[in-house]
Parts: C-alpha cells; structure tokens; sequence
C-alpha cells in the first residue's frame, strides 16, 4: 500500500479486524521510549510551550508516558521546571531542603513558595548530614503566617526529635514503606547511628505510589522527564544544567534534523554525558535517519510538516506525508534497534493506534494534550466556549518570545545570518479538555480497546503482526472517509469520554 510510492496521512487507510480471544484490560502497552527506556505507555507530550512545562510531565509521566520540557525559556526556568518533575515523586529524598533551628518561619513560607512543600528537617547546621533536632511541617505553621510571626524561631516550634518517628541508614524502601504507613506520620527522616540525616521519606509519595501503579520512574522511583535543546553552542551551558537537575532524555529539537550540527551535538552528548539518552530528529527519509543514527541516536523523531499548527509543508514545500515517513523510517530504523517517534498529525485514538501499527514505538502529542488543564497557559471564553491558546513553535509569536533567547528561532534556522524569520507555525486555540489526568487513562483504555479488536494482547505482537504481513490494512476512498465519521445528522454532541 505504501510502497506504491503515493505519500499517505493517517486518514488516507483503515486497519482490517482480527480475531478476539482476550479481554481488552489484558492488552499490553508498555513500549520503547529509547534504547534504554521503556514506558508502561507509548505516549510522549511534544516540547512546545503551550503544551508541557512540570505540571504536564509530572501528570503524563504518573500515567506511564513522558512530558518533554519545552526550550523556549531561559535555562534556568527549564533546568528547574526539569527538577520539580524529579522532586515530585520519590522513594528516598536524597537531598532534602534543611533548616536550622536558628531559621525562621518566614524562611519555611519562603521554601513553600518554591518548592510547593513546608515539610523541612532541622538539623544543628542548617545542612544535610549534620544532626536531626526536629522538623516543621504545615502543622506546625498552619496558623503562623500573619505579619506579627514571621520572626518566630523554629526551634520554638519545630516538632522534637522525641517525638518524630525515624529509621536507620541501611533500610529498605519496602521497609521505610512500612514505617511510614504504621507510624501515620507525615515525614519520615534517614539518620545514620550518630544521629546524622541522611535522607527522607514522604508519605505523599507512598499514596502517590498506589493511586498511580504504572508511573514512569528511574531506579530511584522518580519520574523520569526529557528536555528539548537546541543544537548551538550556547545550548551546551543549558545542557550542563539540565543533566545537573537529572534530566533522563534529551531531544534534539529540530525541524530538519539532518544536519551537520546536529550530527556534531550528539557525538558531543555521547562523549560528555554518556548516561543521557538521547532522541534526535525530526527526520521523515531513511537517508536522514541513516545519519543520525550513524551518529549515536538512542532513538528518532518522525514528522515534518504534519501537526496542526504547522505549515512548513505550506512554506517550504518540504515533508512528507506522516503515515508514509512512519513507515518507512521505522522499517529501516528496527535494523538497529532504535525505537521510533511518531511526532505529528495525531488527532484521536485511532490515529495512535495506526502510527503504532506502522511501526511507530511511541507518538508525540501536541494539540490533543494543548487544551488540558496542565498545559502552560490561563483558560478564555470566546462565544461561550473554554479555550486555551495553542501555537506552533515555528510561529511568529513563539520566536518572538522575549524570555526564549531566540531557542524556537533556533529550531527552524540554522544560520546566524537568517535575520528575517519565515514563519512555520500558526496559533490557535483549543477546546478545554479537563485534567490530563482524566484524559490520558481515555487515551490508553481507547488504545487497548483498539488492540483488542485487531487481534493485538501487546503493542510488540502489533508491530509484529504488520511486519509479519498478518495485519491488513485497506486503502479509503474519500467517500469512505466521510461514511467513517459522524454523517447524515441534524446536530449531535461529541462526548469522548
């Protein structure tokens, strides 16, 4: 069908049913992020910023995805946005915010202001390491935020180390669980023999750990959350700061990827920061992919041209249609074990489930993540309808952002000359879609749903099943695809879910 050499969307095919001999819960849909990284779900939240910031990674990440932070900021602002992601969730704080007793209950307002917490141990020395004498927590300032108790010392209300309930160095993270669930205390502090704080538990993150079983974390149990960056020099300081907030995956933000500065970015990645995954592109031709992957990618970003918002096709009349480059690119790519991103073009459920069958690992998401509550933005009504705006980075309005240091500029222009911007990108507006929280278990329950009716029990078997020329796929005609969608209504309503 592909190789008939015509460029095909996702609207352009249908995939025939199979043979149902398993319930829909059963389907497995963990998949490759990288080589090295796999999620319990293959969906990836697009660096734009009207899409992910720490708010959409964390709430994509406890869902079994990943958030890729936007660079379209300062790199302070990203590298910290980076470091909430990895401070949401943990099995041990290993570098807890400590006070001293001498602090005051200003600077515990002031960690709260921050960080979003007011939990803090107290050692004599104000540092990790030094010796536990208590800890604040919200009890203990619920009701000192006037003016008048700003100055109050803490070690005049901290809770006292006699009554905290603590554990030894050497316990496990099962076990400091337990301790914490029998105690019903809030925090729970790691001290060595002398009394020295080492670390720190939460018992936030133990009811985290059971309302969401499928998160996606590192060996510590934190979330693991990517980073967009470009490919100039300068992007090397905002590398430095990004792997120093624990930055898991690095994506090589291009919208032609095949390039000789991306090439010499990765290998300088590889060489720097060995333990940094990373995902280059964007890429739609086997001849770009060969490169990149010849360079050391650790997986690849299929799409051009094809997301709502972008017009680089309209502009620059180059791309390709994005059934076509998913196809093509991940049947040369699974030679060399790189996974796959399907970056663009997807608008519902069905069309996750056709750039996986193509033999996509992953797919990026942009606009069906933008219009959700943890999308950076505020809400507007316009003729009664909740909106919030949604833009593509190669607009003029994203490269024109004052705070961005050029970074979405960066990312359609190569040269230092290129003076006059060509835009690539629109902006728009979404339909408010509530919580991601809400809407991402929709996506994975319409994605098992859709295996189930293929004949698929795993996204593996379905990559499988294509390659294996079990899977049928069937050309439509334009007039198919109107009678595939709502037709010969009046009105209706569309409620997904």
């Amino acid at each position: 069908m592909i190789n008939s050499g015509h460029g095909l969307t996702y609207n352009d095919f249908i995939i025939l049913p199979g043979f149902i001999n398993f319930s829909a819960d059963s389907v497995d849909l963990s998949s490759q992020l990288t080589k090295k990284i796999t999620l319990k779900a293959p969906l990836v939240s697009s660096p734009m910023d009207t899409v992910t910031e720490s708010d959409m990674a964390i709430a994509i990440a406890l869902c079994g995805g990943i958030g890729i932070i936007h660079h379209n900021c300062l790199p302070e602002y990203q590298a910290n946005e980076v470091h909430k992601v990895k401070k949401y969730k943990h099995g041990f704080i290993r570098d807890p915010v400590v006070l001293c007793p001498k602090n005051t209950v200003s600077d515990v307002l002031k960690v709260k202001k921050e960080h979003g917490f007011c939990g803090v141990p107290i050692t004599e020395n104000g540092k990790l390491g030094g010796k536990l004498v208590g800890i604040v927590t919200s009890r203990d300032i619920d009701f000192l935020e006037g003016k008048d108790n700003l100055s109050i010392r803490l070690e005049n209300i901290m809770t006292k180390l006699d009554d905290l309930v603590t554990a030894q160095s050497g316990v496990t993270l099962a076990e400091a669980n337990s301790i914490l669930e029998n105690s019903k205390k809030g925090k729970l502090p790691i001290i060595s023999a002398d009394g020295n704080l080492l670390a720190l538990m939460a018992r936030t993150d133990l009811k985290k750990s059971k309302s969401y079983p499928i998160a996606s974390k590192d060996e510590n149990k934190q979330l693991i959350v990517g980073a967009a960056i470009g490919t100039r020099d300068e992007d090397k300081h905002r590398l430095q700061l990004l792997s120093q907030a624990g930055v898991d995956v690095i994506v090589l933000d291009s919208s032609q990827g095949n390039s000789v500065y991306q090439i010499e970015m990765i290998k300088y990645i590889k060489k720097t920061y060995p333990q940094l995954q990373i995902i280059g592109g964007n890429v739609v031709t086997i001849n770009q992919a060969k490169n990149l992957i010849d360079a050391g990618v650790d997986a690849l970003r299929v799409g051009m041209g094809s997301g709502s918002i972008c017009i680089t096709q309209e502009v620059m009349a180059v791309g390709r249609p994005q059934a076509t480059a998913v196809y093509k690119v991940s049947e040369y790519a699974k030679k060399f074990g790189v996974p796959i991103i399907a970056d663009g073009g997807i608008q519902s459920i069905g069309h996750i489930i056709k750039a996986l069958s193509l033999g996509a690992s992953t797919v990026m998401m942009g606009s069906l993540l933008a219009g959700t509550s943890e999308a950076p933005g505020e809400y507007f009504f316009s003729d009664g309808v909740r909106l919030k705006k949604y833009r593509g980075m190669g607009s003029l309005e994203a490269m024109d952002r004052k705070d961005a240091m050029g970074s979405a500029m960066n990312r359609y222009f190569h040269n230092e000359m290129d003076k006059l911007k060509v835009a690539q990108g629109v902006s728009g507006s979404i339909v408010d879609k509530g919580s991601a929280l809400r809407f991402i278990p929709y996506l994975q329950c319409g994605l098992r749903h859709g295996c189930q009716d293929i004949g698929a029990k795993s996204l593996t078997e379905l990559r499988n099943m294509m390659y294996s020329g079990e899977l049928r796929f069937e050309m439509r005609s334009y007039s198919a695809q109107l009678e595939g969608n709502v037709h010969s209504l009046f009105s209706y309503e569309k409620r997904l879910f």
